[in-house]
């Protein structure tokens, strides 16, 4: 006797080349009109549309419609942790595109996951928010610290506005990149806002990628990134 949701239903919607094209289109957390998918997807609009309301039908996308186009985006946070998910499995066991395109060096170091900051400096973030006792990790399970709420107050992050919210303050979120977890969450969202609205980096328009200044990414190492340890102690002072 089966026991659990039916994962085959959501892993054939994925399993379309075509389909997965649009989808990770749309992991940016941006909402896509149909012939901006079909375009990702390598398909006729026709074919686009048909894919997206398979898409639809299985809880994946949401459609908006404004006027003469309809928007599609994922239907939530979970759908972009999966997507997250296999491009690190398929990382890992060799299933890599065979022409990466010229911006991958550039989503490796920053790029948006949805509504939070992934990639090398993703990681950097939730590694030095665990070294200074911010967040406290077990296994993959976060607890902001009540000296992470106070740090993050003087960061300009409200962070009982966000307890309040429905949405989790502090999850997890695997780095296809990395392999390794970073910052997601109200907290994670809230904290990707944050460094926009500070100057210190930039949504580059139509990618996912997140370009950081030289000054801004300076400030965000020197705010966020692993404090270096004290140096050792000279057992023989002069």
């Amino acid at each position: 006797m089966k026991a659990g949701p039916d994962i085959a239903t959501v892993a054939a919607l994925l399993g379309d080349p075509a389909r997965a094209n649009m989808l990770t289109a749309l992991i940016g957390g941006t909402a896509l009109t149909a012939g901006e998918l079909a375009r990702e997807g390598g398909v006729t609009a026709q074919t686009a549309s048909s894919h997206l309301a398979r898409l639809a039908a299985g809880g994946l996308v949401t459609v908006r419609r404004q006027g003469r186009h309809a928007y599609y985006a994922l239907s939530g946070p979970d759908v972009a942790r999966v997507l997250e998910g296999l491009m690190g499995l398929a990382q890992r066991t060799g299933h890599r595109r065979t022409r990466p395109g010229p911006a991958e060096p550039a989503l490796r170091e920053a790029r948006v996951c949805y509504d939070h900051l992934a990639g090398d400096l993703g990681v950097a973030l939730l590694d030095g928010l665990v070294a200074r006792g911010a967040i406290l990790r077990r296994d993959e399970a976060l607890t902001l610290t009540p000296a992470g709420a106070a740090f993050l107050a003087g960061f300009g992050i409200d962070v009982a506005e966000l307890a309040g919210s429905r949405r989790p303050l502090c999850r997890s979120c695997l780095d296809w990149s990395v392999r390794r977890s970073h910052l997601a969450g109200a907290l994670g969202a809230a904290m990707l806002s944050r460094v926009f609205q500070l100057g210190w980096a930039r949504r580059l328009p139509d990618t996912r990628v997140v370009r950081f200044t030289p000054a801004g990414r300076a400030r965000f190492l020197a705010t966020f990134a692993t404090p270096a340890p004290p140096p050792p102690e000279d057992p023989c002072p002069a």
